[in-house]
């Protein structure tokens, strides 16, 4: 990112969500419904409209809850409302403006509304295989670490977590209707998660 900001970081997520969209879907199409990525490439696309519409000077919170009435509101699916969850959250947490802090808080409250929502769990192949280690990072930072290295941690994390969905068996989620046949397919919703803390890896 060039600026620390909210609205830098989300709208580079749209941008990494819709170059990734035919590989998510082709994801969720070998283990799912098949879809995931128009689902989530749709959400970015109206979260880049909402965001256009905010003043240049709004808040990180204005920012993120605007991302998340979005995934909350207007978003099909299972995934979408999870992501909203997690967005929310983050408003929460961040409010006027996003730091290393505010992030991992914001995170961990995410992760553990989409756990009660879900009843996901590290190792049944969803996109908490993603951001419970990203949100382990996050916590374990030193004090004194700047965004730009907080984003980089966390998005290792999420994507080492990402690429072990692909040899699960999914316990949860569209993935577990289709048993085997999952295997050797990474989590879509897994890999979001990276996205959305900043790599562009879609496997």
């Amino acid at each position: 990112m060039t600026e620390n900001t909210a609205r830098t970081w989300i709208l580079g997520f749209a941008d990494r969500v819709i170059t990734a969209e035919p590989q998510l879907t082709a994801y969720d199409q070998a283990a799912g419904d098949g879809d995931f990525g128009n689902n989530i490439g749709g959400a970015v696309a109206l979260v880049r409209t909402e965001l256009a519409a905010l003043p240049e000077n709004a808040s990180a919170r204005e920012v993120l809850t605007a991302t998340a009435n979005v995934f909350l509101d207007r978003v099909g699916g299972t995934s979408g409302p999870l992501f909203g969850l997690l967005f929310q959250a983050l408003s929460r947490a961040v409010g006027e403006t996003l730091t290393p802090a505010t992030l991992a808080e914001g995170a961990a409250e995410g992760l553990a509304a989409i756990q009660r929502v879900g009843e996901a769990q590290v190792g049944d192949k969803t996109l908490v295989d993603a951001l419970s280690p990203a949100v382990d990072a996050l916590r374990a930072l030193a004090p004194d670490t700047n965004l730009d290295k907080a984003f980089d941690v966390a998005a290792t994390a999420a994507v080492a977590g990402a690429r072990s969905t692909r040899d699960i068996r999914a316990r949860r989620g569209r993935a577990s209707y289709v048993g085997d046949h999952a295997i050797g397919v990474p989590d879509p919703g897994a890999i979001t998660i990276g996205l959305l803390f900043g790599s562009s890896e879609t496997g």
